[in-house]
């Protein structure tokens, strides 16, 4: 009857083929020398061929026996890495993220959480994904990211996910220089209330557009929407070229260059809330140290508003 392979037999094999005597191997293995006889006579009769050739003395390997014994070795030392691999993923120094990031926004907060990163997660491949709010929201329930650095989105959209607070970035007007607003040294709301509004899009960013809406309601205003972009650097641009005036964070006025003027406004609204978002209960050690990164970022250096 022949009997199905375990790795005890490739490891008893090796020890009589590098010992040349089944006593010096049971030896060397801690076992007692019958039974490691009989495994070896059961690889033999599983593999259909002779792997040694006895003499009074001593054990020989034949020629299919050294083939036999160089796989052998070779699949022990893939099984020992398999291993060392798995540890390492159970603690986090070694394996995979993919992370979602707005690179207008994370600007101030990705490098820096990546250097932290790597100081104790050198193993760690990180992937970085350059997406929109609802890219990375899709991205992060289907289980395509594992974390995402994004502008905090309004409490339905977030089943099933989960957002901690890493930045708070004040809101600020963004007009040509030749623009009557970019004369103030403040700008009121109800002013822009009668301005082209530069904004982005509903369908990538919801959590704008709620912004938006809630920012407006008090005054009983609806803003005068002309222009929707999918990305920070289209509605920066946009301003920039004097097409209308743009409620953007304060952190993104670096995308622009001098031809930009950037007001605060009276009286100032709520700060736009940047974080990082993962799937509630994931327990990933490399999920967790990339939170932890994240987290030693105490401040990100203010934007001067000009």
């Amino acid at each position: 009857m022949l009997v199905r392979m375990e790795l005890r037999h490739l490891r008893y094999f090796i020890a009589v083929a590098e010992k040349e005597n089944v006593t010096r191997a049971a030896a060397r293995l801690h076992v007692s020398q019958p039974p490691l006889s009989r495994q070896i006579r059961d690889l033999e009769d599983e593999l259909g061929i002779p792997l040694f050739r006895h003499d009074a003395k001593a054990v020989r390997l034949t020629n299919a026996g050294r083939v036999f014994l160089n796989e052998a070795r070779a699949v022990l030392q893939r099984v020992n890495l398999a291993v060392q691999i798995v540890k390492a993923v159970a603690v986090g120094t070694c394996g995979e993220i993919h992370v979602g990031y707005a690179p207008s926004m994370a600007r101030g907060i990705l490098p820096r959480a990546l250097r932290f990163f790597h100081e104790t997660n050198s193993g760690v491949r990180v992937r970085l994904h350059d997406m929109s709010t609802q890219e990375m929201l899709h991205g992060l329930s289907e289980g395509k990211l594992n974390v995402a650095l994004l502008v905090q989105v309004p409490h339905k959209l977030m089943t099933g996910l989960t957002f901690e607070e890493l930045h708070r970035c004040p809101v600020c007007v963004a007009v040509h220089p030749a623009h009557r607003l970019a004369q103030m040294r403040k700008v009121c709301l109800e002013q822009v209330a009668r301005e082209r509004l530069i904004t982005y899009t509903a369908a990538d960013y919801p959590e704008y557009r709620a912004w938006l809406a809630g920012l407006f309601a008090p005054l009983k205003l609806a803003p005068r929407i002309a222009e929707e972009y999918d990305s920070a650097t289209s509605v920066i641009a946009s301003a920039e070229a004097g097409r209308g005036v743009a409620l953007v964070p304060q952190d993104l006025t670096w995308l622009a260059g001098r031809s930009l003027k950037v007001r605060p406004l009276i009286p100032a609204p709520p700060a736009i809330i940047f974080g990082i978002a993962y799937r509630k209960g994931a327990n990933s050690p490399i999920v967790k140290n990339f939170i932890v990164a994240t987290k030693r970022i105490d401040s990100i250096a203010p934007v001067q508003v000009s």
